[in-house]
């Protein structure tokens, strides 16, 4: 398999024998790809380079430029830029560290790279991603053209349909690699060493944070094109392991589960699968985060698979959604009801369309009415006044006297948006008339429509 490599151009010097022997199988290829750094600086690719990026906005690198910017430098430097490309000159700068908080706890820690280097990056995966990517394995999901999560997890569902219930869950293994072991990997397809030589900078260039540049010698830049597809070549190796040993196992990203019969068959495979990808591959395997046990205590892409196959919104990925719900629907926003409304629509729309193969009808009516009790209590204490609470209630169909009890009552806003006046005077078609969709019919008509297209 993959040695360490060596220097040289691009950091692709030699390599262990196993490696220069599997090296014949490619040397055409390599031999076509000589002068791909053409294909990666040319105009057409640029412009489609700058379109994705553009489209994908996102935040500012160490240089302070907008993506809004990037055109107007482009204009200036396109000439200097394709030139830097063309002589293997071009050096990335260093990527912003940021820390985002993760989902159960603690913090992630991304790289942004600068937008001129995050079209750099973009232009060269356009021009490897027809050469690498017809030769990834069938069962490799992410980031990759023409295929989705809820193909992966169709895969999976049709393992567990058959019998194999217990999963090998493997997690967030790919934080840490050893670069010479993902260049000896790409120079073996790729030929031409200015792209190899750019590729290599885009790995080490160094993370800015709090005013210090650190250098970096292993891991891929998280937050630029490039890294999707470095991680899946590499990972490639294991899925093509895993292929040989005969597994059903379905890769999303860093995200690799295997499905087997039993327990003792699953211990057996997490061990063998972890030394493979630490002896062999130099990554580290997360022991907190993965695990065997039953599809159903296991939550893969967002989703809990039961047995015989069925799918459903993972208890983790509930909570998330929750959190994201209570902060939108935060009573000191400052906003109008109907803009947080729409806030609650844009979210809610995306993420119902996420879960529409999962079946989830009595959860999604469950979240309705939490929502909606959430709404009820913005909207009471936006009137704040207990004349002016009066006034609505009475507005919206509550009698007199059940209208001033509600106003004068010294619970709390929580306790008082769950009370029958508050229900009364905002009943599901008030919500609906003021556009709040109900995710338990928006499922059900994704579904219905998908039920007719034959999906």
């Amino acid at each position: 398999m993959l040695g360490n490599g060596g220097g040289g151009d691009g950091g692709t010097g030699p390599a262990p024998t196993e490696v220069s022997q599997a090296l014949t199988a490619w040397d055409h290829e390599r031999a076509l790809t000589q002068d791909l750094m053409d294909v990666v600086s040319s105009a057409t690719n640029l412009n489609r380079a700058y379109k994705r990026v553009k489209a994908n906005a996102g935040s500012a690198g160490v240089d302070g430029m907008t993506v809004d910017d990037l055109l107007g430098w482009i204009a200036v430097n396109r000439e200097a830029l394709i030139a830097s490309l063309l002589d293997g000159s071009y050096r990335p700068q260093p990527v912003r560290g940021v820390r985002i908080p993760k989902p159960g706890g603690g913090e992630r820690q991304l790289g942004i790279p600068t937008v001129v280097d995050r079209l750099v990056q973009q232009a060269s995966a356009q021009a490897l991603e027809p050469i690498l990517d017809p030769s990834l394995s069938g069962s490799s999901f992410g980031f990759r053209p023409g295929r989705s999560a809820h193909d992966a997890l169709h895969q999976a569902w049709t393992y567990v349909a058959d019998g194999y219930e217990i999963v090998v869950d493997l997690e967030k293994f790919f934080d840490r690699i050893i670069h010479n072991i993902l260049m000896a990997r790409l120079a073996r397809r790729i030929g031409d060493k200015r792209l190899l030589r750019i590729v290599r900078r885009f790995l080490q260039a160094g993370m800015m944070q709090d005013g210090v540049c650190i250098e970096r010698q292993e891991g891929t830049p998280q937050g630029g094109p490039l890294s999707p597809m470095l991680a899946n070549l590499l990972l490639d190796n294991l899925d093509k392991e895993l292929e040989r040993r005969g597994h059903r196992f379905c890769r999303y990203a860093d995200d690799c589960n295997i499905y087997v019969r039993s327990q003792a068959a699953g211990e057996r495979v997490m061990a063998s699968v972890t030394a493979f990808l630490e002896n062999r591959l130099k990554l580290k395997v997360n022991q907190q985060k993965s695990a065997v046990a039953p599809v159903g205590e296991r939550q893969f892409l967002g989703h809990r698979l039961g047995k015989q196959g069925t799918l459903g919104i993972g208890r983790k990925s509930l909570a998330r959604a929750k959190d994201k719900l209570r902060a939108i629907t935060r009573r000191n926003r400052g906003i109008s009801l109907g803009r947080m409304i729409e806030a609650v629509n844009q979210f809610a729309t995306g993420w119902v369309t996420y879960y529409r193969n999962a079946q989830c009808q009595s959860v999604l009516g469950e979240l309705d009415q939490w929502v909606r009790r959430k709404l009820r209590y913005v909207k009471l204490k936006q009137c704040k006044q207990p004349a002016t609470i009066t006034k609505f209630l009475k507005r919206n169909g509550v009698k007199d006297r059940p209208a001033r009890q509600v106003a004068s009552s010294g619970k709390g806003w929580w306790r008082l948006s769950s009370t029958e006046q508050a229900k009364r005077a905002m009943p599901v078609w008030w919500f609906n008339d003021l556009g709040l969709i109900e995710m338990a019919k928006y499922h059900a008509a994704l579904n219905t429509v998908g039920n007719r297209r034959g999906t």
